[in-house]
């Protein structure tokens, strides 16, 4: 119930309390006729309501009238009765009525509203000792909507109006009704409250007892397995010592108590006597209470059956008033709303918990978390959550086997992770894989295969599983168990299933991230083997070539007579290019691959590549073994890719190199003193780089403030590379 329905009912039971506190004062009826005509038009929020009393002589006579703008019928009135009209209804069928549209309405009555405010009417009977004394009716302005429940609601008043009547001049029977509206009204305030169900419980157990004098009073739950459990118990000071004995349960719906009798009818019931009773129930109640008469009415919820509120008695000369059953069932609406309000408390509250739980995960997964921390972080919600002994989540490999990827237990670690599972026999893994729908196992103890068994060696209980669905695979299966006693919920799978798309995404975005790793890997690696064999071709053809031509021109040289001195000079000047030719060459090759690195290692590459750096270079290399070629390779160039910046736009006067290894990750720092303002944005030799570097899995960090110089921080891991394969000097 939210705050609009709480405000809604305390308003009507203030309204009917005031009503009931003049009904038990004995104030003359008129009064309480104009009392209840004005707090039910009020309450209501309708045009004009009246009370009329019907006539031997087939007429009805108003005695209280109530209008928002004043009277618009006199009280005293008589109208004659016929047509189609609310009045006239009531009075044919002794039932109430309504009548939608007052532009179809007949009679005398139905004339009576010549200004044409009424759009709708409705027409509770007054019925006094089983006889129909008169009607309450409520008329509401066009286009106005009929309050929920408005028959029911004027039912309220005209029992304090047929009250009011029957007990003119009866000082003991409106005792009793005061008495009977201060319990009633106890209570709502309990529930208007908001107090936890078992108080409330305890509350109206008390009062129905006290109120009734029967001795015992008690209420029920009734239980999904066909049981009933007693919820709240009370018993007189007289009776027992005041404490009601201990009622075992639950118990079983199997005979002809109270309770057996009402889940089956769904209706009020009376036993005058137990003698001949059958079942458990029966039996307690007469041997060990020694009960000779009981009186129960149904708990209704929404329309379902929930429990039962029953009265005892173990007099036999005193029998239960007759109008027990009624009387019960204003307690029993009240405990009634208290349920549903505490549910829909709980549902709420669950929701906010459900949604957290997704929150997080949701977060986790946008973070782009490694799949296990993902998987193991689900798995310990769903356990939370659901509030089961065991959650797992298992993927489905292609030998028609399972692996736990994550597994949450309370009860023991029978399923580690990276454990592999023969799909085979009944259990709620293998249902999935065969349907690919959501599964669910009542009792393990018909599971079988070897995970039906090792679940079934862990307590059994009942066991669902929601398949995950990766772009439209069948990726695996989210699963979870509870034990015996605390069966799964019906909506089980549907909230195991707001995990699993979750997960499906995170795998699916792990997986694309896989590919595109691997794509730019596979890239990387090719545009090395192309950039080797040039630098193959050009070392061991081109400069081989250029190498011979210079020593044959040397030779040739040699050959020249002294006295040509013009030759002799023009071919020493071609000898002089063909060797800065070659080491041109050398240098080009050297950028497209560093030989050296394949050759000597990264130290020595590094190191050579300093000695030749147009700027002072500070070395602090401490890496003595042998990394994987692609890390070096990558290292390599990331040094001459700052080297060159340096020379050419950073305005340095040195440069500082340091290389570590660090939990077998390559760390890479490259400073310089320069001008800073290097930015990976703008398209520079930075972005091949980074993109070499992502593709080993590694991170390159450009921090470059303005005039304070330009720092390269590179991570790259050395495990899951390639392992180096150094070709022949």
């Amino acid at each position: 119930m939210n705050g609009k329905e709480s405000r809604v009912l305390a308003d009507e039971e203030a309204a009917l309390r005031r009503v009931a506190t003049l009904v038990t004062r004995g104030v003359p009826p008129e009064q309480v006729f104009a009392a209840v005509t004005e707090e039910a038009g009020r309450l209501l929020a309708v045009e004009y309501a009246a009370l009329g009393r019907y006539e031997p002589d087939g007429a009805i006579s108003f005695v209280a009238v109530w209008d928002k703008t004043g009277h618009h019928i006199p009280v005293g009135d008589r109208w004659s009765l016929g047509g189609n009209n609310v009045a006239t209804l009531v009075f044919e069928t002794g039932r109430p009525a309504q009548l939608d549209s007052y532009a179809n309405a007949s009679g005398p009555l139905g004339g009576a509203d010549p200004e044409g405010r009424f759009g709708s009417g409705v027409g509770t009977p007054v019925t006094v000792e089983e006889r129909l004394w008169g009607v309450l009716v409520i008329y509401l302005r066009s286009g106005q909507p009929l309050p929920a429940n408005i028959e029911a609601r004027l039912a309220n008043f005209t029992e304090l109006v047929a009250t009011t009547i029957a007990n003119a001049g009866n000082p003991p029977e409106l005792a009793r009704l005061a008495e009977e509206q201060a319990a009633l009204r106890r209570v709502a305030t309990l529930v208007a409250r908001g107090t936890p169900p078992e108080e409330v419980f305890a509350a109206v157990t008390e009062e129905v007892g006290r109120l009734l004098g029967t001795g015992l009073a008690g209420m029920a739950r009734y239980d999904s397995d066909d049981t009933v459990t007693v919820v709240a118990t009370w018993a007189a000071e007289g009776e027992f010592g005041g404490a009601h004995p201990l009622v075992p349960g639950p118990w079983p719906l199997d005979g002809g108590d109270v309770a057996a009798v009402i889940w089956r009818t769904g209706r009020p019931v009376r036993i005058e006597d137990y003698r001949g009773v059958p079942g458990r129930i029966a039996a307690f109640v007469r041997d060990e209470l020694g009960v000779r008469a009981s009186v129960a009415s149904p708990i209704v919820v929404e329309g379902r059956v929930w429990g039962v509120l029953f009265v005892h008695s173990k007099q036999t000369h005193q029998p239960l008033r007759q109008d027990t059953e009624s009387r019960l069932t204003g307690f029993t609406e009240l405990v009634a709303t208290a349920i549903a309000n505490a549910e829909s408390r709980a549902e709420l509250a669950r929701l906010a918990e459900e949604q957290a739980a997704l929150r997080r995960v949701a977060t986790l997964v946008a973070r782009g978390v490694p799949p296990e921390e993902l998987f193991a972080a689900v798995v310990e919600e769903v356990t939370r959550l659901l509030r089961v002994e065991w959650a797992a989540m298992g993927r489905y490999e292609s030998d028609g086997t399972m692996t736990a990827v994550a597994t949450s237990s309370r009860v023991g670690d029978r399923f580690p992770v990276g454990s592999k599972w023969p799909l085979e026999g009944k259990n709620v893994s293998k249902l999935v894989l065969e349907t690919g729908r959501p599964a669910r196992i009542d009792s393990y103890a018909d599971a079988s295969g070897r995970l039906g068994a090792a679940l079934r060696e862990e307590g059994g209980g009942s066991g669902v599983g929601t398949p995950i669905i990766v772009e439209g695979r069948l990726w695996g299966v989210m699963s979870a168990r509870s034990t015996p006693e605390h069966p799964l919920p019906a909506d089980t799978e549907a909230r195991l299933a707001n995990f699993t798309e979750l997960v499906a995404t995170a795998i699916a975005n792990a997986e694309s991230h896989a590919e595109l790793v691997a794509s730019r890997a596979r890239i990387v690696a090719a545009a090395d083997d192309t950039r080797r064999r040039i630098e193959r071709d050009l070392h061991d053809g081109t400069q081989q070539r250029l190498v011979s031509l210079g020593l044959q021109l040397r030779a040739a040289q040699a050959m020249v007579p002294r006295q040509v001195g013009q030759l002799e000079g023009a071919a020493a000047r071609v000898a002089d290019e063909l060797v800065s030719v070659s080491d041109e060459l050398r240098e080009i090759a050297r950028g497209i691959h560093p030989a050296i690195v394949s050759r000597g290692g990264l130290k020595p590459a590094l190191n050579a590549l300093c000695r030749r750096s147009a700027l002072p270079v500070e070395l602090d290399l401490r890496a003595e073994r042998r990394l994987p070629e692609p890390v070096e390779v990558a290292a390599y160039h990331a040094v001459s890719e700052a080297l060159t910046n340096a020379v050419k736009h950073a305005q340095a006067s040195v440069v500082n190199v340091e290389l570590h290894i660090q939990n077998a990750i390559l760390q890479l720092a490259i400073r310089d003193d320069g001008i800073g303002g290097a930015d990976l944005r703008q398209g520079s030799g930075l972005v091949g780089l980074s993109d070499r570097i992502e593709a080993l899995g590694g991170t390159l960090q450009v921090t470059s403030p303005i005039g304070i110089g330009t720092t390269l921080q590179i991570e790259i891991p050395l495990k899951d590379q390639r392992s180096p394969v150094w070709p022949e000097p």
